[in-house]
């Protein structure tokens, strides 16, 4: 009789015949492109909304929200139209719904991000700078920015779990440190 370790019974699994769902190239450049736009947006942030004085710097920011919103809007009817999740069949069905549950979530952070931002600057330039509204706007635009963050730790953990996994999840969109077998 073979003993086997935790890690030997994991990797005795694996199913290098499986396949995982490919990911078209029009899906993949709107994930790593919503990646750069995020990282790029979290970088440019207005810390300070006394900066919105500026009427180039508040147009930009509004035309960003804009652009990013309407993006946001066709990726993911793209997503839900044309794409299926490359999770395995197996999958258990809780998992399943936490992943939907996770990227559903990234897509309603992401959208209260721009719409907020874009109530925000709206309202600034119509000369409400401070008082209750554009308050409370602030606080639902930094809520769905720490929202943004959980979400996105949490898909990053779920893509590298997957890569450990070995059952195709994370070549479905991951260029870069491929599998060599899948489950």
């Amino acid at each position: 009789m073979i003993h086997q370790t935790g890690f030997e019974m994991i990797m005795a699994d694996i199913n290098p015949t499986a396949k995982s769902t490919k990911y078209s190239t029009t899906a993949k450049a709107f994930h790593w492109g919503f990646v750069v736009l995020f990282i790029y947006g979290i970088g440019k942030q207005v810390d300070d909304i006394s900066l919105l004085e500026d009427s180039a710097l508040l147009r930009f920011e509004l035309i960003f929200a804009i652009i990013l919103v309407l993006l946001l809007a066709f990726r993911f009817f793209y997503m839900t139209k044309t794409q299926k999740s490359s999770l395995p069949e197996e999958t258990f069905a809780l998992q399943k719904l936490a992943a939907k549950m996770v990227h559903l979530g990234m897509y309603a952070s992401l959208a209260a991000i721009a719409i907020s931002g874009i109530l925000i600057g709206g309202i600034y330039w119509m000369g409400m700078k401070d008082g209750l509204l554009i308050e409370a706007i602030i606080a639902v635009h930094e809520l769905a920015v720490t929202t943004s963050y959980s979400l996105i730790g949490l898909h990053i953990s779920a893509a590298v779990f997957h890569r450990f996994k070995h059952d195709g999840v994370w070549n479905s969109m991951v260029p870069v440190w491929k599998e060599t077998k899948t489950k």
